[in-house]
């Protein structure tokens, strides 16, 4: 099985084939990752934006490598609800039939320092670093692991929402024949 990954990110990768190997447990899987333009903000700003960056990522995979069984795309943002700002991340699965699924990560407050640095212009993870005196964090615990001292990471988050974008696909109530 060719999973496309819309990512080079070691964190997101690492993420995906965790799911698909949850999920598939049997089968042989071949990763590749590629790098796509998302079609929203570098720093998305809202749910909706996130979700629609992570949906464009799986079509731009698809593009680029016609020939796998699946196609994802994840997609990192945030979102000011009042005072407070918050993290999520949005997953986009496609496969070779047509068929899709999505999930949410669980969303995470941020700091008021953080916020004050995304409110001057800077993308969560630059934030994230100066904050936290880190270097690279995006590409390894990100913002879940610096907040909870690794008890919860980026590459785990994904993971389980990645599982979630999957059932549609290892779940037979989610195939036409079943509605």
């Amino acid at each position: 099985m060719k999973i496309v990954v819309a990512s080079r990110n070691p964190a997101k990768l690492t993420a995906v084939e965790d799911a698909f190997n949850i999920q598939f447990p049997a089968a042989a899987l071949t990763f590749v990752a590629v790098d796509v333009a998302s079609g929203v903000s570098d720093q998305p700003m809202s749910d909706r934006e996130t979700r629609l960056g992570a949906g464009n990522r799986a079509v731009a995979a698809r593009k680029l490598h016609p020939d796998a069984d699946f196609w994802v795309g994840l997609e990192g943002g945030i979102e000011a609800i009042g005072d407070q700002l918050m993290a999520f991340a949005w997953m986009a699965i496609a496969d070779v039939d047509g068929s899709s699924g999505e999930a949410r990560t669980v969303t995470l407050p941020l700091p008021p320092a953080v916020k004050k640095l995304v409110d001057d212009g800077l993308e969560l993870g630059e934030a994230n670093d100066r904050v936290f005196s880190t270097v690279n964090s995006k590409h390894k615990g990100g913002a879940f692991g610096l907040l909870t001292d690794g008890l919860y990471t980026r590459e785990g988050v994904y993971t389980q929402a990645l599982v979630i974008a999957l059932i549609p696909f290892v779940n037979d109530l989610y195939t036409p024949s079943a509605n």
